[in-house]
């Protein structure tokens, strides 16, 4: 969920998907057996630059590795569209996308949908007229929230972003990401949609910093988190309740293309066995593995397919 930057397009970024061998459709059952229903099947499974990203590229890449794909990972790109072009153009077979930002950012609807399943449908949908297929969803959702350091809450007996808005002005200090500040979803709509103060001071940084800001309280009492994100409980940070239900949702899904699926549908049935296992708190620890323990993103991706039985 970065800003677009398509200058920033990472050279990384330079294995073409490849599509040629035998297709894995076609593989004998006794082949299937052994797990080899994806032979043929090649390319990089990308990933935008935060960890959660980076553990979703390696438990997909490792999981179709183990079912006959040879393929691997880049967690080179920065920014959103840049993952997202890389997509389209072929350079990545495929990557985890979010519904919130497809339909905001890349599909221009204003308007979230406040149902998950219809925004899910109404961006399977909406993709598919581009030939992008929306693999099953995790129950994960990686929606924007605004959070406080848990004894700050209480000083200020606060819950909610409705009760941020009663604060003195002084008060309603806050730490975003740049590219937060000018999304339709972003800063500008919270804004307007919970009242809060025009003297209301904000502070840019990076994402990472801004967890270690709002834990320290010094450059803002609230900091643009992320709810799967394993540092909110490990720096006993609270988060401020959505009571307007201004965030869309942003449930998370491998997306690949539509010819593709067509050419190696087990690709379905092999994540649909994944899918359903990630689900909000799975991936907050699994992100505090990365973000709080400093664990390699491939390593606990391969720890935890294991302890699941997938591979």
């Amino acid at each position: 969920m970065k800003k677009p930057v398509l200058a920033l397009l990472a050279t990384g970024v330079v294995a073409a998907l490849s599509l040629t061998g035998c297709g894995g459709s076609a593989s004998s059952s006794a082949d299937a057996a052994k797990g080899n229903e994806l032979d043929g099947l090649t390319g990089v499974i990308g990933a935008k630059d935060f960890s959660e990203q980076f553990i979703l590229s390696n438990i997909t890449s490792q999981v179709l590795n183990a079912h006959g794909a040879k393929t691997t990972t880049n967690t080179k790109v920065v920014g959103s569209a840049n993952v997202r072009t890389a997509f389209e153009t072929g350079q990545f077979a495929g990557y985890w996308e979010y519904t919130g930002t497809s339909w905001i950012t890349y599909n221009k609807q204003t308007t979230p949908i406040k149902d998950k399943k219809a925004m899910f449908d109404a961006v399977k949908a909406a993709d598919a007229k581009k030939g992008i297929a929306w693999l099953d969803p995790a129950p994960l959702n990686n929606t924007y929230a605004f959070a406080i350091r848990e004894d700050k809450a209480k000083e200020l007996n606060i819950k909610s972003l409705s009760d941020i808005a009663k604060l003195p002005a002084k008060e309603q200090t806050f730490c975003m990401e740049s590219e937060f500040s000018t999304r339709d979803d972003g800063w500008p709509g919270l804004k307007k949609a919970y009242g809060l103060s025009p003297d209301a001071r904000v502070s840019m940084l990076d994402t990472g910093v801004i967890y270690t800001a709002t834990q320290k309280g010094q450059d803002c009492n609230f900091g643009e988190v992320f709810e799967t994100d394993g540092r909110i409980s490990a720096l006993k940070l609270q988060v401020m309740q959505d009571d307007k239900q201004f965030f869309p949702i942003y449930q998370g899904a491998l997306t690949i293309k539509a010819d593709m699926l067509a050419k190696y549908p087990a690709i379905a049935d092999i994540m649909a066995k994944v899918s359903p296992k990630l689900t909000t708190e799975v991936m907050q620890k699994l992100n505090a593995k990365a973000d709080v323990d400093g664990d390699d993103p491939d390593k606990i991706a391969s720890d935890w397919l294991k302890s699941e039985g997938l591979i």
